[in-house]
């Protein structure tokens, strides 16, 4: 599969790059990005070519990886499956719902395959872990915190535009919903929503499974105290997400191997676009939620 590259950014060179020419089944067909001497540089690291017009791209390739903010890349990727182009997509799918239903619609008509990358998703000891929980019945109530701090230290992601309009909610509330629904079923009602420190966010949600779930996310936690956590308490008891140590590349390899089978055999996985939008959907009624309560 003739794979292109959309971005050129910190997290396209650490670890979309590095896995479009590391996958076996992959060739890695090309790069562009909207600084096209970044694109030229990141080319010239992996043996590819640079593209400064993205529908040229778009024309020489069968998918494209995105690693662009998500208001660039909602609309790209419209143009990508429109193009036959199956996609690899990155979190959040989009920075509103309108435009995430659009790559939905777009992607459904084409008929391309689509694969949002949730790295806990792509991990096997997590990903293992939410089929067995999702098999259980009785869950009660769960617990998930993400806290990062990524506008201290050296972190690449600081001047990052999109994570310092959108914050936490955006960039790690994804990690947190990818691990939730799958288990406890979909979210029916955001019930509670209110500002912590800085970009923190508290969030409280309703389950079609009758469980409640309550989230803290922030990417302003002072450096010591950050992590990820995922508790379930139930009938079985209590249980801890897995969260592994392995590094992005690994998890994106295994995300192009999810994305090859569905557009081999036709099935959705169950990170495509659809599964971005509801995600979509979800942030979206807990920014407005916390809009009304500010």
């Amino acid at each position: 599969m003739r794979t292109g590259l959309l971005g050129t950014g910190p997290w396209a060179a650490t670890a979309h790059a590095p896995a479009l020419s590391e996958h076996p089944e992959l060739e890695f067909a090309g790069v562009w990005g909207r600084r096209p001497e970044a694109a030229r540089a990141l080319a010239e690291r992996h043996g590819t070519r640079a593209y400064e017009d993205v529908g040229a791209l778009l024309a020489d390739v069968d998918a494209v990886a995105v690693a662009l903010p998500p208001s660039v890349q909602a609309p790209l990727a419209v143009r990508a499956a429109r193009a036959g182009c199956h996609l690899l997509l990155d979190k959040p799918l989009a920075a509103d719902v309108t435009e995430g239903r659009e790559v939905v619609r777009a992607a459904t008509e084409a008929g391309v395959a689509s694969v949002v990358f949730l790295t806990t998703r792509f991990q096997p000891a997590p990903e293992a872990w939410i089929a067995e929980q999702a098999a259980v019945d009785g869950w009660f109530t769960a617990r998930a915190e993400w806290l990062g701090a990524v506008f201290s230290g050296d972190s690449p992601f600081a001047a990052s535009p999109w994570r310092q309009e959108k914050g936490a909610l955006w960039d790690v509330g994804p990690h947190a919903l990818s691990v939730l629904l799958p288990v406890l079923g979909d979210v029916t009602r955001v019930t509670a929503a209110a500002r912590g420190p800085l970009d923190t966010v508290h969030l409280v949600l309703e389950h079609t499974g009758g469980a409640s779930s309550t989230l803290t996310l922030s990417l302003t936690a002072p450096p010591a105290a950050t992590g990820a956590v995922v508790e379930l308490r139930g009938k079985a008891g209590t249980t801890v997400l897995p969260m592994p140590h392995e590094g992005p590349v690994p998890a994106l390899v295994r995300a192009a191997d999810a994305l090859l089978a569905a557009a081999r055999t036709g099935r959705p996985h169950p990170c495509d676009a659809a599964f971005g939008l509801r995600v979509t959907e979800v942030l979206a009624a807990a920014e407005d939620r916390l809009g009304a309560g500010r």
